[in-house]
């Protein structure tokens, strides 16, 4: 049974014109300013005849069998260079915590406290120096 343009259309009706209208806008048919007025249109329509309307002069999109994007390694390495900064701050967090409790005992006694901070930011910072240096040119495992 063929949709008339007077039958009332549905949220998913609305949803689907809203795909549509974002895969010509990706596409570059319409402007990001066409594409928010036909939105706004789009949420006020009652009826398949209005819906018709929004996309009226653009070509017909099949959703289904869009073509499918390369995937590329560079998601990968922002994702390995954000993990790298995550470790970064955590290190740099950890040891300016204890470098203020190494004040305030040294402070709070009176005499020079031994810069034992040294023993916990050392290692770990080596270990992440040498990971951030060396990490970007680890084989890729499949």
């Amino acid at each position: 049974m063929a949709n008339s343009p007077e039958m009332r259309a549905s949220d998913s009706d609305r949803d689907r014109v809203a795909a549509v209208l974002r895969e010509h806008t990706a596409q570059g048919r319409i402007t990001m300013d066409e594409f928010n007025e036909r939105l706004e249109q789009l949420y006020k329509s009652k009826t398949y005849g209005e819906l018709a309307r929004l996309t009226a002069d653009l070509p017909d999109v099949d959703l289904r069998n869009l073509p499918a994007k390369k995937p590329d390694s560079a998601p990968q390495h922002s994702a390995q260079g954000a993990a790298m900064q995550a470790a970064w701050g955590a290190w740099a967090v950890a040891s300016g915590v204890n470098w203020v409790i190494w004040l305030i005992v040294s402070v709070t006694s009176g005499d020079l406290a031994y810069p034992w901070p040294l023993w916990v930011m050392g290692p770990w910072g080596v270990i992440l120096l040498v990971s951030t240096i060396v990490g970007g040119h680890r084989p890729r495992r499949r």
